[in-house]
């Protein structure tokens, strides 16, 4: 089994698991062990599927701004949750070809094998809810073919994205291609460099 297929099984059974009750208040259950992969891929989607669902919430127009403001303060939140694990994932990808030597014509990649994957785990929540979307029984058929059609692109989509990391994989491991990983800095997060916390 490929890194891919072994990810969209997993995310595919998160986005399933938190649909049992679409509640984004649900506690996780992650059924893999800590330290695994398998752990970091479930985290990955469960925090991408509340937050998606966060997402829909804020955006009702009669929100109350309490509310409002409160959502927004857990999305931000949510973010720096999904980037810190995004950065995990490198860090296993970054084990695991530590003793691969790169070819001396090996070249850099756009983005890292993890930002990847982060794409590929919101490629299939957009698949779920368009697939949910083909199937509602209060919609027209002019809205039903035309979110079919988008849910054929996104398949394709994910096809071709899942070859271009497994691919990937197989460069940087061939030395091929090399990992040189940035970690985010989001200078509204820190109270040093957001002139709106650091001149209070």
């Amino acid at each position: 089994m490929t890194f891919t297929e072994k990810a969209n099984q997993i995310f595919q059974q998160a986005i399933r698991d938190y649909h049992l009750k679409d509640d984004v208040d649900t506690p996780i259950n992650n059924p893999y062990e800590r330290e695994s992969i398998e752990y970091s891929l479930y985290l990955k989607c469960w925090i991408d599927t509340v937050q998606w669902h966060l997402e829909d919430i804020i955006r009702d127009p009669h929100i109350d701004p309490t509310e409002a403001l409160s959502l927004k303060r857990r999305i931000d939140h949510s973010n720096q949750d999904r980037t810190d694990l995004v950065e995990d994932i490198d860090t296993y990808f970054r084990k695991i070809y530590a003793d691969v030597k790169a070819l001396p014509d090996a070249r850099l990649n756009t983005e890292s094998p993890a930002w990847a994957t982060d794409r590929l785990s919101i490629l299939a929540l957009k698949i779920w809810h368009m697939k949910e979307q083909t199937e509602r029984q209060d919609a027209d058929e002019a809205h039903i073919q035309l979110c079919q059609a988008k849910l054929d692109v996104l398949l394709e989509q994910q096809v071709d994205l899942s070859t271009a990391i497994d691919q990937l994989l197989e460069d940087i491991e061939a030395g091929r291609k090399y990992m040189k990983v940035y970690r985010q800095m989001k200078m509204y997060n820190d109270p040093s460099t957001n002139p709106i916390l650091y001149k209070k």
